[in-house]
């Protein structure tokens, strides 16, 4: 809930809360170090901690970011495959029905309110609520049909009919992946593991550095910008088709208008 939250903010708004909360936690350790208070503890504490053994901290922190790194920015590569993909096979539908014997203009019709769904209806239905729209659907119901048709194979040939059929069914599924990655939400305890890891380290840091303030606070400046900076940037790439950095709709918007300047 909270990570949904976050990401749905502007860009700037998303880096301006996460660096609040470490610049925060940096103030907290700081201030329980020099206050005199506080800092007697903070000694005893510190005292017996063995820099080495805090090095495992760190460790933990930068194997889980590189897993989720991995991870948010594989499925965006996935997320482009998907889009070409169904770009790719729209077209190979477009060049078959032209290319074939029999009038196919009614299954190149099917096809135009099938795109033109997607990037219409769709996309903004992916945006908002990572749900499929039933325009889209009834359209590629519509383009299966008419690829379907008894028709195609006898005037066309099997060869050709079982193309355009394989081509159809290989743009439904490259829809449906799509949908299936728009769907797929955050998992949270990830980014919630994160963050502790974060917080931890930097109360290592804190406690390594007591004794001497200056140093402390460089150090945990320089962790707090590194670690927001690293955050920011991977939860960028998490959401490819609503979040900050959402793949656009052109590359099908662009295929319908080629099509459909080539007349139907």
């Amino acid at each position: 809930m909270i990570l949904s939250f976050w990401l749905d903010q502007p860009v700037w708004l998303m880096f301006t809360l996460l660096a609040v909360g470490f610049f925060a936690v940096c103030a907290i350790l700081i201030g329980l170090t020099v206050m005199s208070r506080t800092r007697p503890t903070v000694g005893r504490i510190a005292s017996g901690i063995v820099p080495t053994y805090i090095s495992i901290l760190p460790v933990l922190l930068s194997l889980l970011t590189g897993f989720v790194a991995s991870d948010a920015w594989e499925r965006q590569r996935q997320a482009g495959r998907v889009v070409q993909a169904e770009r790719t096979h729209a077209f190979a539908i477009y060049d078959l029905s032209l290319a074939a014997a029999p009038d196919m203009s009614n299954l190149r019709t099917s096809l135009f309110a099938y795109l033109d769904a997607v990037v219409k209806e769709e996309w903004p239905s992916m945006a908002k609520t990572g749900t499929a729209s039933p325009m889209a659907g009834d359209a590629i119901g519509r383009l299966l049909q008419a690829a379907a048709s008894p028709r195609i194979a006898s005037e066309a040939g099997e060869a050709t009919h079982a193309a355009l059929l394989e081509s159809v069914m290989q743009l439904r599924s490259a829809r449906s992946d799509r949908l299936a990655l728009s769907a797929a939400r955050s998992d949270e305890s990830k980014w919630l593991t994160l963050l502790v890891l974060a917080v931890l380290t930097l109360t290592a840091l804190a406690l390594v550095h007591w004794e001497r303030p200056l140093s402390q606070a460089a150090t945990l400046v320089l962790f707090s910008v590194a670690i927001v900076t690293t955050l920011g940037v991977i939860a960028l790439h998490e959401r490819p088709f609503d979040g900050p950095l959402a793949l656009s709709s052109d590359p099908l918007r662009l295929a319908h208008v080629t099509m459909v300047s080539n007349g139907p």
